[in-house]
Parts: structure tokens; C-alpha cells; sequence
């Protein structure tokens, strides 16, 4: 309920008189503060509470991460990048988030454009736009900070690539990126080519810099799926969208129709960990905990989270200091807890199989079995997937089928990830998003 705040009163033992003139003074003051109240509640509802209803969904996003080690470190010297990504729900106004959330300098994008890809780095004709910050068309991004684009009023269509191209005028590092994106970017020449519908390439590059999100209007609600290399796709076909988020946003508007119309957004990092971050691969980003404010919960239109994350806890830690089954549900509780705080509903999905992963033995093994065991018998998740079930062999419920091997036991294929789609409840779900 509001809160209710008690009427002052005179304060006990204040004088009882007063000079005429201070009476007159705080009589029109008074009279002028009751009249611009009154002007104010004249002013339509709407108008003064418009940014309340704007209805921003996420209809793509990434999670920053960074700084890479100085081998990995990408750098531009005044060029210009084409970014691709897909859009897993369409609307008529668009807007994107820029981030420098990883650096340690001031970046400054000196012109950003959004448009319909056509082809490799080639935008549809007449479907560039530009994109402004405050009504300008450069900004600097402080470090540490993330900044949004004003809107543009665009039609986007569902499942249509987006080429997001920006200007970085002088040299850059890309401390703050996306490594593994599945998707080829492209990185022109020399100069200022944001608005261009195409340019010359000097290179691609297979992440996403600086960009982590692109919000359409319309009112959508989204599912934020959350978690390491399985949920970003590692061992699925490049430029292809065939990650396990990619699926599901497929089957939702395909099986559903208008109902489901629902936003997906990968907020998932090779490398990532549940409860901690590994300090000599920062690629792979803050670890769940630390991030899920920022990735999940800020998330615009987030009615829902699915939490895929805890097999690189049990594969990184070591035997001496194994991560322990008590440790891993902790984590899962805090999540809960505030994803519940917020009124979002989370799912929750048990580990993978993997045997034959270069870090599997029977100690991680037993930690994996007793996590999955917690999952399916606690019942704290508004919903839980057992994927565990759906990629296992028949045979051997430690192994991964063989029809989902990607290359190394632990990452599905293409046909694993569409399993994992596959097995989501859109019923269940729908229930949890609207």
C-alpha cells in the first residue's frame, strides 16, 4: 500500500504571535503553492506518467565481459563496426544499450546507426538510421557505465538481423565485450561508415563489442535465459541462430501465435560460474551471483529467468577444494529470492551430463548427481527443466547422447540445443510471463 506521510503541525511551544507581514508572506506563498498544485493535477495523467507506460521490452541482449588478457584485445584506430544480431521479437520503435561497464577510460562512439541486414555487412537500403544519445549524435561513455540510445522509430520485424554500426573515432580497446557471439561482426577501413549501406572490410570479428542490448516497444514481457557456454551456444553452427534461447523464441511465436509473443534474451557467458569469477579468464564474466542484478533483473519487460549455471563450478574447482552440494544450493536460493523479490519467476534446469569431458571424475560426478538430486526433490523453482534427462544416453546417464555430441561431451550440437528447446513447457511458461 502507498505510504502515508502524517500533515505537519505547528511544533509544540512555537510562539503564538507573529508579525502581520510574515502572516501575509506565508499566506502567498500558500496561495501560489495551491494554485501550481492545482495546475499541476489540471495536466492530462498521461502526460505527466507517459515514461511509466512506455513499454521497453528486450528483444535481444548479451552480457558485457572483460577486460581480456592483452592477447586477446581487440583494437580499433577510427573505424567503424557492423554488429549482427537477432531480433526474437519485432516492434515499431527501438532503441540499444551501449556499455564501458569493463573500462577503465572514457569511450566515446563518435555516430551510431541501427538498420535491417541484408547481407554479411550490407544494410537494406533506406533502413539505416541514426542513433542519438540525449538528441546528440556522439557520446562518451564514462568508465564503468553503460549508456542507452534515445528511441527510433522503426519497424522491426520479428527474427529479422539488426546491423548496429558504430563509429570509434581515434584508438580503442574493447574492454568490455561479448566473446563468443556465433555470429560474424564486421570492422570496416579507416572512417566513419555508420551510415553507409555497406563498406569496405578489413576484418571480422566473431564477438560483440560495447553493445549488450536492443529493446523494442510494444509492451512484450521477455524470459532472460541466464548461464555459461551451453546457454551461449558454444558447439552451435556460426551465423546460424541455433543456440537453445534461439530455439525456444522460435517455438514460443511459432506454437503460440500471438500469445507468444515473448522476448528471449541470452544472457549467457562461455567461462561463466554460479559462485565465483575466475580472475585470470575475466571473458568469462562476473560470476551469476554478481551479475544477475545487472543481466536479469534490470532486464526491461523481464517476467522470467531460466538459470542454467553450475557445471563450471564442479569442472573448475579443484580436488582438494571441491565446490560442495550445499555451497551450489545456497546459490540457487539467492536467486530465487531475488528473482521473487522483483516478481519474476525463475526456472530452473539441472546439470548436463559429462562423461568424457576432459575434467570429468567421479568426485565432480557425485557433486552433479547430488546438485541434480536437490533439484528434482526440493521443488524451489517455479518450474524446473530437466535437462539433464533430455540430454543423457538411455544407456549411460552420466554420458551425453551421442546424436548431441558437439565435439567434446560437455556441449551439445545443434540437434542438442533444439532438444533443450524442445523439453520448455510453453504452457507453463506462458502461465509464469503473463
Amino acid at each position: 500500500m502507498p505510504l502515508v506521510y502524517p500533515r505537519p503541525t505547528s511544533a509544540p511551544g512555537a510562539p503564538a504571535t507573529a508579525s502581520n507581514a510574515s502572516h501575509r508572506s506565508r499566506r502567498r506563498f500558500l496561495e501560489s503553492g495551491a494554485a501550481l498544485a492545482g495546475a499541476l493535477a489540471a495536466a492530462p495523467a498521461a502526460l505527466a506518467q507517459s515514461w511509466r507506460n512506455d513499454g521497453w521490452c528486450a528483444t535481444w541482449g548479451c552480457a558485457p565481459a572483460g577486460p581480456p588478457p592483452a592477447a586477446s584485445l581487440l583494437n580499433f584506430s577510427g573505424q567503424t563496426l557492423r554488429l549482427v544480431v537477432r531480433a526474437s521479437i519485432g516492434g515499431t520503435r527501438v532503441r540499444v544499450r551501449l556499455s564501458n561497464e569493463m573500462g577503465s577510460t572514457p569511450l566515446t562512439i563518435g555516430a551510431a546507426q541501427i538498420g535491417l541486414r541484408n547481407s554479411g555487412a550490407y544494410v537494406i537500403a533506406g533502413s539505416n538510421l541514426p542513433l542519438t544519445f540525449g538528441g546528440r549524435s556522439a557520446v562518451t561513455i564514462r568508465p564503468g557505465a553503460p549508456v542507452v540510445s534515445d528511441p527510433v522509430f522503426m519497424a522491426v520485424p520479428a527474427f529479422t538481423d539488426l546491423a548496429i554500426s558504430l563509429y570509434l573515432p581515434g584508438n580503442v580497446a574493447a574492454t568490455t565485450y561479448h566473446r563468443d557471439a556465433w555470429q560474424a561482426g564486421y570492422v570496416s577501413t579507416a572512417g566513419n561508415f555508420a551510415a553507409n549501406t555497406s563498406f569496405t572490410v578489413s576484418r571480422t570479428i566473431a564477438s560483440w563489442p560495447f553493445l549488450t542490448e536492443v529493446d523494442v516497444g510494444g509492451g512484450a514481457g521477455c524470459v532472460v535465459a541466464i548461464g555459461d557456454s551451453i546457454t551461449d551456444g558454444q558447439g552451435s553452427s556460426t551465423n546460424l541462430n541455433r543456440r537453445w534461447p534461439d530455439y525456444l523464441a522460435r517455438r514460443l511465436q511459432a506454437e503460440l501465435g500471438a500469445a507468444g509473443r515473448i522476448g528471449v534474451v541470452n544472457r549467457g557467458i562461455a567461462g561463466n560460474q554460479l559462485l565465483e569469477d575466475i580472475p585470470t579468464a575475466m571473458q568469462g564474466g562476473h560470476d551469476v551471483l554478481e551479475r544477475f542484478d545487472r543481466d536479469v533483473l534490470a532486464t526491461p519487460g523481464v517476467r522470467a529467468v531460466i538459470v542454467f549455471s553450475g557445471i563450471n563450478d564442479i569442472v573448475y574447482s579443484s580436488g582438494a577444494n571441491l565446490v560442495q552440494i550445499d555451497e551450489l544450493v545456497a546459490g540457487y536460493r539467492q536467486l530465487i529470492a531475488r528473482a521473487h523479490a522483483r516478481g519474476v519467476a525463475i526456472l530452473g534446469a539441472t546439470l548436463p551430463p559429462m562423461e568424457g569431458f576432459v575434467y570429468y571424475n567421479a568426485a565432480r560426478e557425485g557433486v552433479r548427481q547430488g546438485v541434480n538430486s536437490w533439484l528434482r526433490s526440493a521443488n524451489e523453482f517455479d518450474t524446473l527443466l530437466d535437462w539433464d534427462m533430455v540430454l543423457r544416453d538411455p544407456d549411460n546417464h552420466r554420458r551425453l547422447r551421442s546424436a548431441y555430441n558437439s565435439r567434446d561431451w560437455l556441449h551439445p550440437n545443434d540437434l542438442g540445443y533444439e532438444a533443450l528447446a524442445e523439453a520448455v513447457p510453453l504452457g507453463e511458461l506462458l502461465s509464469l510471463v503473463t
